[in-house]
């Protein structure tokens, strides 16, 4: 995917921050995103808070609810639609090689996959459509999804109505440091996954999803 062509796409999606409607535009990144859209809303979400911190709950609710449904989605494609849609649409996003390696997780831990994937920058989409795929419980899926997308966008939206211009502040001033630290959390996030994945495992043991090229069937 060239880059150009997303940093265009980004920018045309915070552009909608300072829409008329941008919460429905909100909304409807949230859905696309968890099914097949590469630019997550993350970034238009915060950018609506900072604009207006006493809505910040309402918006980061419309992110959740929204995102569940488009995980559902997702859902949908992987276990009706896979080979018409959705092997289309994770070669597109370049996810082609970890399919299978999110097949295993998912098979191996369950709820907890999906609630990491959906509670972290891990492309969440990816998950939606490989859980349909191999057939995950869909009640699970749905809990695991709600507990990980609420995890991820509530706590923001908690966080821009109680300390909304601190906050605001913080990011203006120490805008460098504040990038820094998600990408220390979300490499971290990575490296706690893979070692919970394998923690139950002998000790001399390696995980279970190295090196998968192949799913198993549904």
């Amino acid at each position: 995917m060239s880059m150009a062509w997303l940093r265009g796409l980004y920018n045309w999606t915070m552009d909608k921050a300072a829409h008329p409607h941008a919460v429905w535009w909100l909304a409807f990144f949230s859905f696309i995103e968890s099914s097949f859209f590469p630019i997550p809303p993350h970034p238009l979400l915060g950018l609506m808070c900072l604009a207006e911190p006493k809505k910040a709950i309402r918006f980061a609710l419309v992110a959740t609810v929204s995102s569940v449904l488009g995980g559902l989605f997702g859902y949908a494609i992987g276990f009706f639609l896979y080979e018409a849609v959705g092997a289309w649409m994770i070669g597109l996003l370049g996810l082609t090689e970890s399919f299978p390696v999110a097949a295993c997780y998912i098979r191996e831990q369950g709820a907890l996959a999906v609630f990491f994937a959906a509670g972290t920058p891990v492309p969440f989409k990816l998950m939606t459509i490989t859980a349909g795929f191999i057939e995950m419980n869909l009640l699970t899926f749905t809990l695991a999804a709600i507990a990980g997308r609420a995890l991820i966008f509530m706590v923001v939206g908690v966080l821009f109505q109680l300390f909304g211009a601190p906050i605001k502040a913080i990011i203006d001033k120490y805008l460098g440091w504040v990038t820094t630290a998600f990408v220390v959390l979300v490499v971290g996030g990575f490296v706690a996954f893979t070692q919970l994945a394998g923690g139950e495992n002998e000790a001399d043991a390696s995980n279970p999803c190295d090196g998968v090229t192949e799913v198993r069937g549904a």
